[in-house]
């Protein structure tokens, strides 16, 4: 493995960001399936058997109503037929910006394999039923944090906050089933799904899928 340069051994952040060592990594030979979800889920499952933390983590990027993108790390829930999952609560950043904006794009990068994955596509609101489920598989304590409704707003007084979610805490204890009406799993139904393999000669290889009506058309891309 490559030595670490030290940011006091160069002149300017640069060089040193320039002098960081990249594509030390790899990875199993790549295996198409025949969609790209049968593919995602053989490199997640091979990025937790290389013992990857936190495999399943995606960062989800969006736009808000002036088009400025936003972007944020969270956890992929769920991989079907339909598309990519995630939660959140409807009242936060990310669930105004996919409410004005319906579309999304989620990267997920394992750089102990050398793997990147970016799928793209419109976002739908999963079925009430579906929200409920995923609220109700979190701990008590995410629910209770999750209920109080002031995600990213200007945290003014923090007993105030801690007071509120004992509030939260305490209503859960009592009726274990409630369930925020904000929760939300989304799903970003994918109509381009690239997976991106790195190699250390720059050949990097470039599969991607593509939506074409009811099936996908598969592409290899230039590096």
């Amino acid at each position: 493995m490559s030595e670490i340069a030290r940011r006091s051994e160069f002149p300017d952040t640069r060089g040193w960001i320039r002098a960081l060592p990249t594509l030390t990594a790899s990875a199993p030979p790549f295996a198409p399936a025949a969609t790209p979800q049968e593919t995602f889920l053989r490199w997640l499952t091979e990025a937790a058997e290389a013992g990857v933390a936190e495999p399943h983590a995606a960062t989800l990027s969006t736009v808000d109503p002036s088009g400025t993108p936003d972007a944020r790390m969270l956890l992929i829930k769920d991989v079907t037929d339909d598309g990519w999952w995630f939660s959140g609560d409807d009242r936060s950043p990310k669930g105004r910006q996919l409410d004005a904006t319906p579309a999304a794009a989620l990267t997920v990068y394992w750089r102990e394999l050398g793997r990147q994955v970016r799928v793209r596509g419109p976002v739908l609101a999963g079925p009430a039923e579906v929200c409920a489920r995923d609220f109700r598989e979190r701990s008590v304590f995410a629910r209770a944090v999750a209920s109080t409704g002031h995600q990213s707003e200007v945290l003014t007084d923090s007993a105030e906050y801690d007071d509120l979610v004992r509030e939260r805490l305490t209503a859960l204890e009592h009726d274990p089933d409630l369930v925020s009406p904000h929760w939300t799993a989304w799903c970003v139904a994918a109509e381009a799904v690239e997976f991106w393999q790195a190699d250390p000669g720059r050949r990097h290889l470039r599969y991607r899928y593509r939506r074409a009506g009811d099936r996908w058309v598969t592409e290899e891309l230039h590096p």
